[in-house]
């Protein structure tokens, strides 16, 4: 069984409308989000996260503002075997069926390829088999999403490790509005960052950025090493986006290396039937 992860929408406190609103601005898709819709519907939605170095899966309930069930497994590979044991576990400790649910929300990416595709195949199998909406969150907004949400005024920077010196990379303002739009690049351009003044710097390549920050800059106020984004926020997100905007394709932002796991989302349907 994997480490169980701590429900924690915001920093000790349960989310609300408001501050959800705050993490969910920015989304590239541009799409009716709670910024402009002001509340969010009362939905069950169930949120997977493959494409980092986690295998995790939650379902929230925004009636509640509270994670029903949730599991999350460290690991670089093996997500493809992984995954449907630990959807069966989390769909087994809320009690909830999959027909119950309103909403499944997936990561997008920046990613593995390998590792994104099988939480994407996954997600649309059951959405397809139980009749419900699926939409895509990108892990940079996943992972910027709960620092916009804490209304400070410095930018954020969410970086991921792309390898080979670059890192994937996207730079908004503490209320969200894009500076830098999500980019793959080496981490010496990532650098230029600095001009926007002290970050935080967020992702599972916060630190190689952080190592890196020029002497004559300001110092970054936070580094925030995470090997994943939280599942609770990929659900948050997943609740405040449009189904026709934010769609479960993978983000890339680089041309992808790795074949599909096309019986995925077989084994995904036939769960959820």
């Amino acid at each position: 069984m994997g480490a169980r992860q701590s429900c924690r929408p915001l920093s000790g406190s349960n989310a609300n409308h408001s501050t959800i609103a705050r993490g969910a601005i920015f989304c590239e898709w541009q799409a009716q989000t709670l910024a402009s819709r002001g509340s969010v519907s009362f939905m069950l939605i169930l949120a997977i996260d493959t494409a980092l170095d986690a295998c995790a899966a939650g379902i929230l309930d925004t009636r509640t503002s509270k994670l029903i069930a949730h599991e999350s497994m460290p690991m670089k590979r093996g997500h493809a075997e992984a995954l449907m044991p630990l959807l069966g576990r989390v769909m087994a400790d809320s009690g909830i069926a999959f027909a119950d649910l309103d909403r499944i929300a997936v990561t997008t990416g920046p990613g593995s390829f390998t590792g994104l595709r099988v939480g994407l195949s996954a997600a649309r199998g059951i959405g397809l088999a139980a009749s419900k909406p699926v939409v895509g969150i990108t892990t940079l907004t996943a992972y910027a999403a709960p620092v916009v949400s804490e209304n400070m005024d410095a930018p954020v920077i969410a970086a991921i490790d792309a390898r080979h010196d670059h890192v994937y990379f996207q730079v908004v303002s503490g209320n969200g509005t894009s500076l830098v739009r999500p980019g793959v690049v080496p981490i010496e351009e990532a650098l230029e960052a600095a001009q926007f003044g002290a970050p935080h710097l967020v992702g599972n390549a916060a630190e190689i950025v952080a190592a890196r920050w020029p002497s004559d800059a300001p110092a970054p106020l936070r580094v925030d090493m995470q090997p994943a984004p939280e599942i609770s926020w990929v659900a948050w997100l997943g609740a405040a986006v449009n189904p026709e905007t934010a769609l479960p394709r993978p983000y890339y932002l680089r041309a992808p290396d790795a074949k599909p796991q096309s019986s995925l989302m077989q084994q995904a349907a036939q769960a959820a039937l």
